[in-house]
């Protein structure tokens, strides 16, 4: 599933948003997430030419590529990696797990689509240039991930816009 950012005046392709649905888990919303990760998007500048493939895989999928690219040899939520090769471009990949957005929502006591978009948030935000390796950089993440929640009006665990 592809969907484009346009430049109106020339009609040019900017920016790629490639979805793809790898999981059996949740039902996505395609046209939800390409809006909710278009708004993220512009407001974070990287607005910019190129292609954001985001994929909702399977926890046995996520820690294959996890162990594969950090060493990791568990599950996470989300891995998000930027792979421009200048500050003109955008070329990023994202990758969430549906089965941790289940087991999540169970313990948060959210739902698994408010888990889907925190996540979308959460891997924008990482390929934005944002950490959670610190304190502070955590307090800052959980802020400006808090801050898009507000904006789009989701309150926790009521959210099964992402969701078909």
């Amino acid at each position: 599933y592809v969907r484009s950012l346009t430049d109106q005046m020339t009609g040019k392709h900017l920016l790629k948003i490639i979805i793809k649905n790898l999981q059996k888990k949740i039902p996505i919303n395609r046209r939800k997430i390409k809006q909710a990760m278009l708004k993220i998007i512009s407001a974070e500048g990287l607005d910019k030419a190129g292609e954001v493939n985001i994929s909702f895989i399977t926890d046995f999928r996520i820690k294959k590529l996890n162990s594969r690219f950090h060493s990791r040899n568990f599950t996470t939520d989300v891995l998000a990696f930027d792979l421009s090769r200048n500050k003109k471009e955008l070329i990023a990949d994202i990758y969430i797990s549906a089965d941790t957005a289940v087991k999540n929502s169970k313990i948060f006591k959210t739902s698994p689509g408010f888990e889907l978009y925190l996540y979308v948030i959460h891997g924008l935000l990482h390929i934005a240039g944002y950490d959670d390796h610190s304190p502070g950089d955590i307090k800052l993440m959980r802020s400006k991930e808090q801050e898009y929640i507000r904006d789009a009006c989701l309150p926790a665990g009521r959210l099964s816009a992402l969701a078909s």
